[in-house]
């Protein structure tokens, strides 16, 4: 197993501006901790108990991402239900940073597997973005009765332009707060302004202290069609750069029978762009499902 973070001063200084991002929102939620065999995972839920068979809904958040940087959708989703959220283990957050260095994906999905079962009561709605999404689909747990993936890393691969690179690399090897963004507004579409101001210094936090982690490779055939059996959703932001729509919409399609959606006025970071209509996706998702 390999940490995420460069030290242990790395790791709680990431775990600080989690801890205290929380804290400043102000909103009603609980946050606790589970042991499982990846270590320990932080669970922050908000919203009612779901009512008898309702599902609730599991929000994986995407690579360098975790509860205290996706509340705004948290506050929208739990005015309908019960909510969760998995800090990923292995990424910056408030769960264990070990990860192991072969396996992965097979790792992700027995950690989810046990998560579910110890934070959810009944069936779940797991909604992934980005690697979060492969994470959902590598995990079998009967506990999901559906999917919703945004952005999804696993289904096919991702797509790194030159310009991409280009503001990357700065960031890794001398980040500060003004090259977070500019790599933020690549990731991002293009004009719209809609990125939050914490990302800026999350992302140069982030870069300072911790080994960022590449995208999986695509999940294997037969296990994807292995998860045709559960209703799942695809979502992609109109200006992803990553997975833009022509690329991931006919991939989910073939490799996975899902439907597939487009979300105007977004690029990759789809949580923190378009909160109201992620949740509204989400919510019309969970709603067919019964909920």
């Amino acid at each position: 197993m390999r940490s995420v973070y460069r030290s242990e001063k790395a790791r709680r200084a990431v775990r600080s501006w989690c801890v205290d991002r929380i804290a400043d929102r102000g909103a009603a939620h609980v946050r606790h901790e589970v042991v499982t065999s990846a270590g320990i995972t932080s669970v922050l839920t908000s919203g009612p108990e779901p009512g008898d068979g309702e599902p609730s809904v599991v929000l994986l958040p995407g690579t360098n991402m975790n509860a205290a940087l996706c509340l705004p959708l948290v506050e929208l989703l739990a005015r309908k239900g019960r909510v969760t959220v998995l800090d990923l283990p292995g990424q910056p957050g408030l769960s264990g940073g070990g990860r192991p260095r072969a396996g992965r994906m097979s790792w992700y999905g027995e950690w989810l597997g046990e998560a579910l079962a110890l934070t959810v009561p009944g069936p779940a709605v797991v909604v992934g973005h980005s690697l979060g999404g492969a994470v959902a689909l590598a995990c079998d747990s009967p506990r999901i009765a559906g999917r919703v993936l945004l952005s999804s890393a696993g289904i096919t691969r991702l797509r790194v332009s030159a310009p991409l690179m280009a503001a990357t690399l700065p960031w890794l090897l001398r980040p500060t707060v003004a090259r977070s963004t500019a790599l933020l507004r690549r990731m991002a579409a293009p004009g719209q302004g809609n990125i939050p101001g914490h990302l800026g210094p999350w992302m140069e936090l982030v870069a300072r202290c911790c080994r960022t982690s590449l995208a999986p490779p695509p999940l294997s055939a037969g296990l994807l069609d292995q998860r045709r059996s559960v209703p799942t959703l695809v979502a992609t932001g109109r200006f992803d750069s990553f997975l833009p729509p022509h690329a991931l919409g006919p991939a989910a399609r073939r490799r996975l029978g899902a439907e597939f959606r487009v979300i105007e006025g977004a690029g990759h970071l789809l949580p923190d762009e378009a909160p109201a209509e992620v949740s509204a996706v989400v919510e019309g998702f969970r709603a067919a499902l019964g909920g």
